[in-house]
């Protein structure tokens, strides 16, 4: 028998056996957590623009607004809805996420009920402003910060296969609230998705909610914990985390920042006015209708795409790729005069919007660590939420100054043109000082 063979079977005098790592049998449980934050962020819709879209006309009629006072009350709503986000945020890094997404469920549904009841702009006003703060901004900010606590090296690809999930709801709910509108109201809508969101959240958030691996024996990525009788070593990247002001001192913050912004004022503006785009052009409303459905699509396919590239390459290629693709999008719909021409406009639009958020979603947690996620998405949602607001302003203020959509549409056009170039300058910023 040789040397090699006797020294395996016998251990050498005075050492001790530790038993060699294996796989964990059970499954990652980050990948049930995916599903779960895909489930929060579909439940926003009652808020998201393209819901709340369906109910804007039967809401005007009802209450007996004009065109303007309506914009003016999703407006400000919008704006002033935001200034409390970053606040949630702080508690989110304070008490953890599962309890803050309890607490915002809850509110969103009271939300809900209220927009029920509104009588006037002002109950209007307020019904938009705690809709968009609570849906599209606290809860989005929540189940937007949750994938970052269980994955790393994957974290790309599961934010774009997330917001697959919020691309097929954009696909499917506004058909959905159409005819639920038919049949109750709006008044009668809103009671129902208020009760649904609950009916639905809360039990799964209870049930399968957990704030980390920790709660569960497992760590980030599914990777092995230390053998027994030795010391864990942190990951580089999990050594230091930024607070929200020295993240605001970086380039990285703010360029991709105002990126985000900008995505979230021009389609916002567009999608508010999409059907009269499409009728100031000579086309059936339906096309508007089209022009969603193919965004959203193709929103889905290239926030795929785009998760998995944004493991493999940097982030700033993309996202500056995805803003020129913009451009050209929205200068495709400045110009279209065929349903052809604006479903196609609708289909490059969804793919740059697909494509900037895949790779821009994974930045935070990566840059900027995560013991004060919490606090930089909220104010980075809180960013995104106003600018939102201004979208619906500008077209249709642009609309009442010079007749037409078209001068505001060259405008979004070439907003993101100036902003592709200056997006190559990011990069992960330097570790703060005394930490690394």
């Amino acid at each position: 028998m040789s040397t090699s063979l006797l020294t395996a079977e016998k251990p050498v005098a005075g050492t001790v056996e530790r038993p060699e790592p294996t796989s964990s049998p059970r499954l990652f449980y980050g990948w049930i957590m995916l599903p779960v934050a895909m489930l929060g962020l579909i439940a926003t819709s009652p808020g998201q623009t393209y819901g709340v879209s369906v109910f804007i006309e039967p809401m005007r009629v009802g209450l007996g607004l004009t065109h303007s006072q309506i914009a003016w009350a999703y407006t400000l709503g919008s704006l002033l809805g935001a200034v409390p986000i970053m606040a949630f945020g702080a508690l989110m890094d304070r008490f953890g996420l599962k309890t803050m997404l309890l607490c915002g469920t809850v509110l969103f549904t009271g939300a809900c009920l209220l927009t029920a009841t509104a009588g006037g702009f002002l109950s209007l006003f307020l019904s938009f402003l705690l809709l968009r703060m609570l849906g599209p901004g606290v809860i989005a900010l929540l189940c937007g910060n949750t994938l970052s606590f269980w994955f790393h090296r994957r974290l790309g690809t599961v934010e774009g296969i997330r917001q697959v999930g919020m691309a097929c709801a954009m696909a499917m709910i506004p058909a959905g609230y159409y005819l639920l509108n038919e049949s109750l109201g709006w008044r009668g809508s809103y009671v129902a998705m208020g009760l649904g969101v609950s009916a639905v959240l809360i039990p799964v958030v209870l049930l399968l909610f957990r704030n980390s691996p920790a709660e569960v024996g497992q760590r980030v990525d599914g990777e092995l914990a230390p053998v027994a009788g030795t010391e864990e070593v942190p990951k580089k990247d999990e050594r230091y985390s930024f607070t929200v002001q020295q993240a605001m001192r970086t380039r990285a913050y703010w360029l991709v920042g105002l990126g985000t912004g900008m995505f979230a004022m021009i389609q916002t503006g567009i999608f508010f006015a999409i059907t009269a785009i499409a009728e100031e052009r000579g086309l059936d409303a339906l096309a508007g209708v089209g022009f969603l459905a193919r965004f959203a699509l193709s929103l889905a396919a290239l926030q795929l795409i785009g998760g998995i590239l944004a493991d493999r390459m940097e982030a700033r290629g993309l996202m500056s790729t995805a803003i020129a693709m913009m451009a050209a999008a929205t200068a495709m719909l400045w110009r279209a005069e065929t349903a052809s021409a604006l479903l196609w406009s609708g289909i490059l639009m969804g793919a740059a919007q697909g494509l900037f958020f895949s790779a821009s979603n994974p930045i935070w947690a990566r840059y900027f660590g995560l013991q004060s996620l919490g606090k930089i998405r909220g104010s980075l949602m809180t960013m995104m939420v106003a600018s939102s607001s201004l979208g619906p302003l500008l077209i249709g203020n642009g609309r009442e100054i010079t007749g037409s959509y078209g001068p505001v549409l060259a405008g979004f056009a070439v907003i993101p043109l100036l902003m592709s170039l200056p997006m190559l300058a990011v990069r992960k910023p330097a570790v703060p000082a005394g930490q690394g």
